[in-house]
């Protein structure tokens, strides 16, 4: 049976959460990426690096790119959708959600799709039409959802059959690696945390991020609307500062061990391999004050 928990969540989330949110569905202008050499790419979702292939892939507005031997954005596959959220699945297969491009006969929200080719072909796996998923977590062989569409954080095994927890207004969230009750959820009042598997949040002391990302048990990163980076060793007990990441607001962040992490921001992607303490340029974003 589902179950569904209302929580006391503002009804929206922070005027730089809200940017986010809108200018991410709105439609895309004239002079974004078009696939080929040399394009551009902004409105950035969702940051990943392919587990068999080592490449970084990065979920826009317009599809999804990865580096080129340039360095420059190269789309992969030929579907320039809108991709909202974005992880990777069992055995590295793509999860994501959003809107179809312009004119692609598909209903307005895509509910959630899965690639097994890193992005090049998708198949609907289920809520065809019904869900944008903004964010998207797969952990403990399961799938976690903040479905936008609905307020709702969503749960499945398989990623057909859902099961309905709490009712929120969130950004982004985050699953720990140990526990597969305990996640993380970015909202205007601050970062909240569940300890029944998403039925029920309450708020959390420290740092109030934009994003999280929870790659081991001692290697919590969040980074907030100004771009601040901290790091939490106890699960969101206590923080430390890291520093500032570089290209301005933070679009999307995704840790991958306790050194690894990816952060896209309005003027590039950013990889950092010490922890966050220094970064360097993967990919030019277009800084666009439309995000």
């Amino acid at each position: 049976m589902k179950h569904r928990t209302a929580l006391p969540v503002a009804a929206s989330v922070s005027a730089f959460a809200l940017a986010l949110v809108l200018g991410a569905c709105s439609p895309g202008s004239d002079d974004e990426a078009d696939g080929d050499a040399g394009a551009t790419i902004s409105h950035i979702h969702g940051v990943a690096v392919g587990p068999e292939d080592g490449k970084l892939y990065v979920a826009t507005h317009d599809g999804i790119y990865t580096p080129d031997a340039e360095g420059h954005p190269e789309l992969v596959g030929d579907r320039k959708d809108d991709f909202m959220g974005f992880a990777l699945g069992k055995s590295g297969a793509f999860l994501a959600s959003g809107h179809p491009a312009p004119g692609r006969d598909a209903p307005s929200n895509l509910g959630l799709i899965e690639s097994t080719d890193t992005g090049r072909t998708w198949k609907d796996k289920s809520l065809s039409g019904k869900v944008d998923f903004h964010a998207l977590e797969y952990a403990h062989e399961t799938v976690y959802g903040y479905d936008s569409t609905n307020g709702l954080l969503r749960v499945s095994a398989d990623g057909v059959t859902w099961d309905d927890r709490a009712s929120l207004t969130a950004l982004d969230i985050a699953v720990s690696p140990r526990d597969p009750d305990t996640v993380l959820a970015t909202a205007e009042q601050g970062l909240l945390r569940s300890t029944d598997g998403g039925r029920t949040f309450a708020s959390v002391t420290g740092p109030t991020p934009a994003f999280v990302s929870w790659a081991t048990q001692d290697a919590l990163f969040a980074v907030d609307p100004t771009g601040a980076l901290s790091v939490s060793r106890d699960g969101g007990a206590g923080w430390s500062e890291r520093g500032t990441v570089p290209g301005g607001a933070p679009q999307a962040l995704t840790a991958l061990d306790g050194q690894r992490l990816v952060v896209a921001s309005q003027d590039g992607v950013y990889e950092s391999r010490d922890g966050g303490k220094t970064f360097d340029r993967k990919l030019d974003v277009a800084a666009s004050g439309d995000h």
